[in-house]
């Protein structure tokens, strides 16, 4: 499996190319933002994006969605809190001029399949930074979005952020995942499930 990370936009948002060597077939995780960068990355992975992923409604997540979408011609799937909410125009802070996040055309659920070039992955429901979070777990790795970091969790402080919500989706849904899975956060370096069980202080 191909994992490219790119670090996009003003808040520095990690957005995911994810492929099969086999297939040449891939989806985008959370394209916030540098519409350019995100396709010359995926040129030079010779990727063909079947799937644009967005873990949760925030402008610096789904801010290059809509021209990402243009490019590819691939689906857009989120979870149905944040279908609610799209399309959402993002600040021209992160893709100017505004340009509205697109409407879904799949609405995921916990506990739905993805599954990208012969890549499996599941959907898994990881409400408390928004109620629309969710990561994607599969084939050893789980994008976690803003709901778990390096050392750290996502905000709950913000509009709809929950703390209860956002412990239980790490603990009873994150911490299930064997320890050597690894993290891709929506921020900040990788990790694993094994390390964030062991060291991060917000666990304990």
């Amino acid at each position: 499996m191909l994992v490219r990370k790119l670090v996009v936009g003003p808040i520095a948002s990690n957005c995911y190319i994810v492929g099969s060597e086999k297939t040449g077939e891939g989806m985008i995780i959370d394209p916030g933002a540098d519409t350019a960068d995100i396709m010359r990355a995926v040129a030079k992975l010779g990727l063909k994006i079947k799937l644009i992923v967005l873990t949760h409604r925030h402008p610096d997540h789904v801010g290059a969605a809509a021209r990402v979408k243009k490019a590819t011609g691939a689906a857009v799937a989120v979870h149905a809190e944040c279908a609610k909410y799209l399309p959402q125009s993002s600040s021209y802070m992160y893709e100017p001029p505004y340009e509205a996040a697109p409407y879904p055309d799949r609405v995921l659920q916990g506990g739905d399949e993805i599954d990208i070039g012969g890549l499996h992955f599941s959907v898994l429901h990881t409400p408390g930074h928004t109620p629309c979070g969710i990561s994607i777990s599969g084939e050893g790795h789980v994008f976690t979005g803003d709901t778990l970091f390096n050392y750290g969790i996502g905000r709950y402080d913000l509009i709809d952020g929950d703390y209860h919500q956002l412990m239980d989706s790490i603990k009873n849904r994150l911490m299930s995942l064997p320890d050597e899975t690894v993290v891709h956060p929506g921020h900040g370096p990788d990790s694993t499930i094994g390390t964030e069980r062991r060291a991060n202080p917000f666990l304990r």
